[in-house]
């Protein structure tokens, strides 16, 4: 193999090429419908036309700060639901009194979507930054409440007593054997629940905010701008990509993963 060959091997097998790799033939296909006139440019702008709208927005200032308030919105809610809803967790699957009684009421309150929340939190709170992060933790909390209850209850009885055969105590039970049997269903719960948090939100913004990526994709709407709102969505799906990649995946190798739960990807 030539040494031009070996790095263009190496490149492709980068991380950033692995990442960006599988978009490369959607953007091209894009460019490819923009420039046929398929549709009118006004109603679908090409790729070049989101990176100047991109461009000038963060010259502006406008894009970093709607980003700015959007990620602090969502941490400071996802931190509040992910605080409550795994000791709720544990509660519910390791006590059968326990799960009797509030899973019903779980159950219950997980049907109501959190957008069916806003009118009366609107009333109760108006537009301000409470409305948007009960929101938040609404949709957080249930997902990582269902799934580290099943993580608990899914645990083999087995591991239990082998440990009580042991001389563990309880408090070495949970923290030893029940928590790293349930963390990769815990895992699962904080990344769902942190995805759907971050969609409410977006909806949260565009129907009650002030600020942040929702808003300024609704207002690019009464300003007949497409381009900011592709913009929009693609900041979006860069944004989830990077919490998701810098704060899970991080999360998995430092524990399900070092622990032996779960094998990593080649």
């Amino acid at each position: 193999m030539t040494r031009a060959g070996a790095v263009a091997r190496h490149l492709i097998a980068t991380p950033a090429a692995r990442t960006l790799g599988p978009f490369v033939p959607i953007v091209a296909a894009w460019a490819m419908v923009v420039e046929l006139g398929v549709f009118p440019r006004a109603f679908f702008p090409g790729p070049l036309e989101v990176v100047r709208a991109f461009g000038d927005l963060v010259y502006k200032g406008i894009l970093p700060a709607y980003l700015q308030d959007s990620v602090t919105r969502l941490a400071v809610g996802a931190a509040a639901g992910i605080a409550l809803g795994v000791p709720f967790g544990l509660l519910v699957g390791l006590h059968a009194a326990s799960y009797r009684f509030f899973w019903p009421i779980v159950i219950f309150f997980q049907a109501i979507g959190d957008i069916a929340w806003l009118p009366i939190l609107l009333i109760w709170f108006g537009f301000t930054l409470t409305t948007m992060t009960f929101v938040i933790v609404y949709t957080v909390i249930f997902p990582v409440i269902f799934n580290t209850a099943l993580g608990v209850r899914t645990i083999a009885p087995d591991m239990v007593r082998a440990a009580q055969s042991l001389g563990a105590g309880s408090h070495r039970i949970l923290w030893e054997v029940l928590v790293p049997g349930a963390l990769p269903n815990i895992i699962t719960g904080l990344r769902n629940g942190l995805g759907y948090g971050w969609r409410a939100l977006i909806a949260a913004e565009i129907i009650v905010g002030t600020s942040g990526i929702g808003f300024m994709m609704f207002d690019a709407r009464r300003a007949g701008s497409v381009v900011e709102m592709i913009l929009g969505m693609i900041v979006l799906g860069i944004l989830w990509y990077v919490v998701d990649a810098g704060i899970v995946a991080p999360l998995e190798r430092a524990t399900i993963e070092r622990w032996g739960l779960t094998k990593r990807e080649a």
